[in-house]
């Protein structure tokens, strides 16, 4: 993974807010519509838990080799899933072995193929995706989070934002967003990055 230190931020944002938070700020009327978008991604409605949906954000990121996104999500993902940080970082290193279950093992490998391609998704991923128990829902919510923090990640790299490289920032971002929600990080001052940010 690149090191974000190596660059600074090409269009002039606020002060020294990370990541994502920093685009919000400079852009305002696109970071709210962002921050409701990822409110709803990632709390809304859905069979997949917040803890597995922001563990699909963090792998993604991580994937995509996007440090702020990941490690914000990680963080956020460990204070939502049974087995905390050591888990994401698992899925992380290595989806294939982590402890984790077949059907969100088989819906991060579908997670990942969107991330190339969405054309690279075959039916026989999607029918694995079946058997470990996945329904409908549970396939386009996946593929739906995977497709987002692309553009997430996307925008917070192609703009070179800020990311912290201390964990401990990361885990008092990952403390407010699981807590209160992007809507509510991102309209904090000083508090934790909004939407793509843990993403990103």
């Amino acid at each position: 993974m690149s090191d974000p230190q190596d660059r600074k931020p090409f269009v002039d944002v606020p002060g020294d807010l990370p990541g994502i938070r920093s685009l919000f700020a400079f852009k305002p009327e696109t970071g709210a519509a962002l921050s409701e978008f990822a409110q709803t991604l990632l709390r809304g409605s859905s069979p997949l838990t917040p803890g597995e949906r922001e563990t699909i954000a963090a792998y993604v990121s991580s994937r995509n080799e996007t440090y702020f996104c990941t490690q914000s999500h990680a963080a956020t993902a460990a204070v939502l899933v049974d087995g905390g940080r050591d888990v994401i970082d698992a899925v992380i290193e290595d989806v294939e072995s982590a402890a984790i279950d077949p059907k969100l093992r088989a819906l991060l490998r579908i997670a990942d193929k969107v991330r190339e391609s969405g054309l690279a998704v075959t039916p026989e991923d999607v029918e694995q995706a079946r058997a470990a128990g996945a329904k409908d829902e549970d396939i386009h919510d996946a593929v739906l989070v995977a497709a987002a923090f692309c553009m997430f990640n996307r925008y917070v790299d192609g703009l070179a934002t800020i990311a912290p490289r201390e964990r401990a920032a990361y885990e008092q971002m990952g403390a407010v967003l699981a807590t209160a929600g992007y809507v509510a990080a991102a309209a904090a001052p000083g508090s934790a990055p909004g939407a793509g940010e843990g993403d990103q």
